[in-house]
């Protein structure tokens, strides 16, 4: 007989983890070894465990998911990770596989998907959806904001204005204005609002 497919779920919210439980229990080939409520009891648990997969969620406490599987891959170059999560956004998608994720699948589809998903990753075949694909090539020649643009637009999400960012960011009011027109430029955005609006549909911030 075939060895069981060993499985690590990492989540922070435990319903989540069950509902991955009582969905491993339905496959007879595979086995689900242990769990993690965040990135860095994930990476401790993986260095123990030693999972044939490991899903791994993206917005956790103390480490995010992009962090621990970034941290994993240090130790183990050849681990094999599922990316469960509620964001579309092709930002955080196409993160997490230049990271080092062979999958990305959206908790909705998880009861219909997770364990074909599971069984292709660990045969060595990458697995995104339709929808993610489709956002990923829409987005492929994009020029992405840079980390000041995001801490930026996140100030801007919080209503904060222009001469109160620049106060934040110990920068000048005139090199917000020319932060925000680089991000509306970048986002194809009318507005501001827009602006924010399309960051938080694409994975730039998180409200």
């Amino acid at each position: 007989m075939t060895a069981a497919i060993r499985v690590l779920s990492v989540d922070d919210h435990p319903l989540m983890r069950q509902g991955i439980a009582a969905v491993l229990r339905t496959a007879p080939d595979m086995t689900l070894i242990g769990e993690a409520e965040n990135g860095l009891v994930a990476v401790e648990r993986h260095r123990v465990l030693q999972p044939d997969v490991t899903l791994m969620d993206l917005q956790m406490p103390v480490m995010d998911g992009i962090g621990a599987i970034a941290a994993i891959r240090r130790e183990s170059p050849h681990a094999r990770f599922v990316v469960l999560t509620m964001y579309k956004g092709d930002v955080q998608a196409k993160a997490a596989l230049q990271t080092g994720a062979s999958a990305y699948l959206l908790k909705s589809m998880v009861m219909l998907e997770l364990i074909e998903t599971i069984r292709s990753v660990h045969s060595g075949q990458r697995r995104i959806p339709a929808e993610i694909a489709i956002e990923l090539a829409e987005h492929a020649g994009d020029e992405p904001l840079s980390p000041r643009e995001i801490e930026v637009l996140k100030l801007v999400a919080k209503g904060t204005s222009n001469k109160l960012i620049a106060s934040d960011l110990h920068i000048s009011e005139e090199t917000v204005k020319v932060h925000m027109k680089h991000i509306m430029e970048k986002l194809a955005a009318r507005d501001r609002t827009h602006a924010v609006t399309i960051a938080v549909k694409r994975g730039f911030i998180d409200l």
